[in-house]
């Protein structure tokens, strides 16, 4: 108990839990936009993968670090365009296209860095962002501004959504495209606005991890946490306060996991046991939550205008 303690009394224990909530947080909410929106988005892994490498290469080839997170989200908003296509425009499998979308863009993200690195067996670096070091504030000091604008996109995302027309319209056409489209509101455009959208902060959710979180692309570096974000959609019951709740609870329980395999020494807990332990806790969550939430009514549900 005393080692917990410890840990948990840590500055620095703090700041990896936002470190590790970041890219959750980002590709959570974009998830959630687009599912707002009514349609399922199961391409986050995918690009993820894509904002990963896209951002790291820009900024490897010579653009400030900005730029880098700009190129990512216009590699995630084109993949967002994509998908739109196929599930809104055509109105395809949303399930399909979405794990269709995964397969293309980790596929071309991989080949593309074989391509632009052929003789390279470990993976040149960038500078990544440096800690914010605001003083007064040892946690956020310690973390770096994309932390920073993925804390601050919550409540600017809450309130675009609860408090603007464009929100309501987003909310309308997920929740009934008839009756959003008989009070004016153009569904199609909507939905392929939220999903460009939303898909633009899954490539920013891939950038934070090669342009802060570490300084160089590698494979499998994005390991699942695109599939975390669909399921702390629902966890959030799509709402983003509740979103930034689910990330930091299962960033919470992954830094404990790498502090206690720090900690364990000689222990005889063998250490997936500790890997564990995120995924786990997080599922009982997500069970305990899941049963009363309140999904989207026309999630999934491709809307063809006229019908009924």
């Amino acid at each position: 108990m005393t080692e917990l303690l410890d840990i948990l009394g840590t500055a620095a224990f703090w700041t990896a839990v936002l470190r590790i909530a970041t890219p959750l947080v980002f590709g959570t909410l974009g998830v959630l936009l687009c599912e707002r929106a009514g349609v399922l988005h199961l391409g986050i892994e995918g690009i993820m993968v894509a904002g990963a490498f896209a951002g790291w290469l820009a900024v490897y080839q010579g653009l400030p670090l900005w730029g880098g997170v700009a190129v990512a989200a216009l590699v995630g908003a084109a993949f967002g365009l994509l998908h739109a296509a196929l599930t809104v425009g055509l109105a395809l499998s949303q399930h399909v296209c979405g794990l269709g979308i995964t397969l293309l863009a980790t596929s071309l993200s991989y080949y593309g860095y074989r391509v632009s690195f052929p003789k390279v067996n470990t993976p040149p670096t960038v500078m990544p962002f440096a800690p914010l070091d605001l003083g007064g504030l040892p946690v956020l000091s310690a973390s770096t501004a994309p932390t920073l604008a993925a804390l601050l996109l919550v409540p600017a995302l809450a309130w675009v959504l609860y408090r603007t027309p464009l929100g309501l319209a987003v909310r309308m056409v997920g929740e009934n495209p008839q009756a959003a489209e008989s009070q004016g509101v153009p569904v199609a455009p909507v939905r392929t606005g939220a999903v460009v959208a939303g898909s633009a902060l899954m490539g920013v959710a891939g950038s934070f991890l090669t342009l802060s979180a570490f300084n160089a692309f590698f494979f499998n570096m994005v390991n699942g946490r695109g599939w975390v974000c669909v399921a702390l959609v629902v966890f959030a019951s799509w709402r983003p306060g509740k979103a930034l709740l689910g990330a930091l609870l299962f960033a919470f329980f992954d830094a404990l996991q790498l502090r206690l395999q720090q900690a364990g020494g000689e222990t005889v807990v063998p250490y997936q046991l500790y890997l564990m332990l995120p995924y786990l806790l997080s599922i009982l969550a997500l069970v305990l939550v899941a049963r009363k939430a309140a999904y989207p009514q026309a999630l999934m549900r491709p809307y063809r205008r006229g019908e009924r």
